[in-house]
């Protein structure tokens, strides 16, 4: 929904208008009119079903972040923060796990349209894996929902899940989605038609009056939508399901702003209001937002700057308010040289890592030696050998944190206990010095002839990245390795409806937790037989021990038994030469005098976490 900028600032905007004015206590927005402020991130949005394979991404988390509420959130400890002015959940047995969630009344989507159990429903039916349709659909994870294999009973604004077994990160499995009546919309245009039109029309006059008959269209059409979601969901209706699923996986996917709203209906404080294709996304306050603290800029402006320079000198230069990246040594130089602004390292809960793809016709895939899996093994291990870790975090990391060292362990972060003994046992130590000689010696024992062609992507722009490259490059080259810059800015290789499987051969790229969970690693080693559903598995991994180990982590309670399961199941991802891991990422936040509140916190979505608490000081007025 598009909002007109008003030139003076200093009023409060009086949020929840439209639909609060009967009421004896009326929320009490603090949006101050006029004010802006300019974020930056590396990468530009391009999906707004943030939980499906495909737009499982940070750039696309950032936004959703802000534009929904969900049942609890991280404060910057970090520790879960149940957030009760949206809904509440509660374990209400524990044989079966039992959770009830109800969402508070007055909850509503951008078009007035209240969140409902059909909503809580769909995302059941979307993240469990456990409906059956004639398109599938392809969540980033199925971690926990797996094991609600029954229909889950729901009410007006709630659902209840029954799992089959205990789960361990049951308090951390289950938010809220995109909406069911949007996804329906978008399944079934043909009867969105009353309602796209009565939205054109607002569009064009910004008439509360028109936003009052969209609303009312939209009202009238989700009663019949939501109904059909749920029936379709409870009798098993597969062609229903199939096409909420394909709408579910790929109508969410633009990059420049839709003409259809039903792609962008949020629940949250701010709603998506303006999209420059690579340049910038712009969100608004939204006018109907009363569950919850308000938030004070009128508008945020993400801009996409992938080069650290670039964005420190738009700080420097006014043009932006905040910024954190990938930092180097002359990047945290340059902050440190912007007048009035303030600085704040911390490590981050994000870790660099390069994952090897199995299954692609490639040098690592069994099938390129006619299925000869030892063959394929050692030409993994021989490339796996010259990658310069150590190198890596020498020359670019550790100038930003002299204490940084090279992780080793693919579940557990550095510091964290269980680690030391992690790395002991889970047979990273193979990898632990570049040896060159060892592996010529493998790369002769498989008998393959060099030079070894090995397509080689990182995200196109990316500096730190594109340092990295260099190094490894270089590095392989001295065992019979000819490693192909095989970089692009899109992300593609992540998109099952693009590539069903990773053409690249290596891809170096970072894992950002978002939970303190200890399940869900099966996102990104779980073997997967449908592309649609590999999650985060973008190489083609499978081993059926990793993926009865994952199983049996989901259900354990104590934590001498989760580091026992993690240690075997790293032993076998480190044995399989699956990949390597790097580092762990050194935070740089800088911030201007224009705003205050900013705060950082490593899991994503970082120093995003209490955006609403951002607030206009007089410097930014």
């Amino acid at each position: 929904m598009r909002f007109t900028r008003i030139a003076t600032a200093g009023a409060v905007v009086a949020a929840g208008a439209l639909v609060l004015s009967g009421c004896t206590q009326p929320y009490e927005s603090e949006v101050v009119e006029g004010t802006e402020i300019t974020i930056a991130y590396n990468e530009s949005f391009f999906h707004f079903n943030d939980d499906s394979g495909a737009g499982n991404n940070t750039a696309n988390g950032n936004v959703k972040y802000m534009v929904d509420t969900m049942f609890y959130y991280y404060d910057d400890e970090p520790k879960v923060v149940r957030n009760t002015d949206f809904g509440t959940y509660e374990k209400t047995s524990d044989d079966p796990l039992t959770v009830e969630y109800e969402i508070n009344e007055g909850v509503v989507w951008s078009d007035g349209v209240p969140v409902s159990g059909a909503d809580l429903l769909l995302q059941w039916a979307a993240m469990s894996g456990n409906v059956e349709s004639d398109v599938a659909f392809a969540p980033a994870t199925t971690s926990g929902l797996s094991l609600v294999t029954e229909i889950p009973e729901i009410s007006d604004r709630g659902i209840t899940l029954v799992y089959d077994e205990p789960f361990v990160d049951w308090e951390l499995a289950f938010d809220v989605g995109v909406s069911a009546h949007g996804t329906y919309a978008l399944a079934f245009p043909e009867e969105y038609a009353d309602v796209q039109s009565a939205w054109d029309a607002y569009s064009a006059s910004g008439e509360e009056d028109d936003f009052k008959s969209y609303s009312d269209a939209a009202k009238a059409f989700a009663e019949d939508a939501t109904d059909a979601v749920v029936t379709a969901i409870q009798d098993g209706d597969t062609a229903t399901i199939g096409a909420l699923a394909k709408a579910w996986n790929e109508d969410y996917a633009y990059t420049t702003m839709p003409d259809n709203p039903a792609k962008f209906l949020s629940n949250g404080p701010y709603v998506i209001d303006e999209i420059a294709e690579d340049d910038y996304i712009t969100l608004a306050a939204n006018p109907l937002f009363t569950w919850g603290p308000s938030p004070h800029f009128e508008k945020i402006t993400i801009r996409t700057i992938a080069d650290s320079t670039a964005a420190l000198q738009a700080l420097q230069n006014g043009e932006l308010d905040v910024w954190t990246g990938q930092p180097t040594a002359d990047t945290l130089e340059i902050a440190k040289g912007i007048d009035g602004a303030q600085i704040e390292q911390r490590q981050e809960a994000s870790y660099e890592h390069l994952d090897l793809t199995f299954n692609n016709g490639g040098p690592f895939d069994p099938a390129t030696y006619g299925g000869d899996k030892d063959k394929a093994q050692k030409v993994r291990e021989a490339f796996l050998l010259t990658v310069p870790r150590q190198e890596i975090v020498d020359k670019i990391i550790k100038p930003l944190d002299p204490e940084a060292e090279v992780r080793n362990s693919q579940m557990i972060i550095p510091g964290v206990e269980g680690y030391d003994k992690m790395v002991e046992e889970n047979g990273s130590a193979t990898y632990a010095e570049v040896d060159i000689e060892k592996a010529k010696s493998l790369l002769a024992e498989a008998g393959v002839t060099t030079p070894i062609d090995v397509k080689f992507w990182y995200p196109e722009g990316n500096v730190r990245r594109g340092q990295e490259f260099e190094l490894i490059a270089a590095s392989a080259a001295l065992a019979g390795f000819n490693v192909i810059d095989d970089s692009e800015p899109n992300w593609e290789f992540t998109d099952p409806s693009i590539h069903a499987i990773n053409p690249h051969d290596v891809a170096i790229f970072a894992w950002q937790s978002e939970s303190l969970a200890i399940s869900g690693s099966d996102q990104i080693f779980g073997t997967y037989t449908d592309p649609l559903l590999k999650g985060g598995n973008y190489n083609g991994y499978s081993n059926p021990a990793v993926d009865e180990g994952l199983k049996e982590l989901e259900t354990l309670t104590e934590p001498e038994d989760q580091l026992a399961a993690q240690i075997k199941i790293e032993q076998a991802l480190w044995g399989d030469a699956y990949g390597l891991t790097i580092f762990q990422f050194p935070g740089l936040l800088v911030w201007s005098a224009n705003v205050e509140g900013v705060s950082a916190m490593p899991l994503s979505p970082t120093y995003l976490w209490n955006f609403w608490e951002w607030t206009p000081t007089k410097a930014g007025a």
